[in-house]
């Protein structure tokens, strides 16, 4: 099992930045690709970014530019850094961890998610 921890979320002003991070812990192994989804009330969840083991990321239109996904392989961490932000930036953030077993099973672990509300 996989443990999944967000932190880092809050209130901020639009055109402020915050940065979340993301912990995991337990049988951590076989890690592939790290990311972040959001979810705003009333619509469903989608991809904000995602990074590789290598380092490759991929972002939402809506984020590019102004989001940057980064993680620390040695300590098993994904953050995500927000800038410019704006009101429809608004949402629950979620860490999602991807294990690939070597009998080919994949597990998707996600964390609880942390609230992000840009507001002035």
């Amino acid at each position: 099992q996989v443990q999944v921890v967000e932190s880092g979320g809050g209130l901020v002003q639009p055109g402020g930045s915050l940065r979340l991070s993301c912990a995991a812990s337990g049988s951590i192994f076989n890690i592939n690709n790290m990311g972040w989804y959001r979810q705003a009330p009333g619509k469903e969840r989608e991809l904000v970014a995602a990074i590789t083991s290598g380092g490759g990321t991929n972002y939402a239109d809506s984020v590019k530019g102004r989001f940057t996904i980064s993680r620390d392989n040695a300590k098993n961490m994904v953050y995500l850094q927000m800038a410019s932000l704006k009101p429809e930036d608004t949402s629950v953030y979620y860490c999602t961890v991807k294990q690939r077993l070597s009998d080919g099973t994949v597990n998707n672990y996600w964390g609880q998610g942390t609230q992000v509300t840009v507001s002035s």
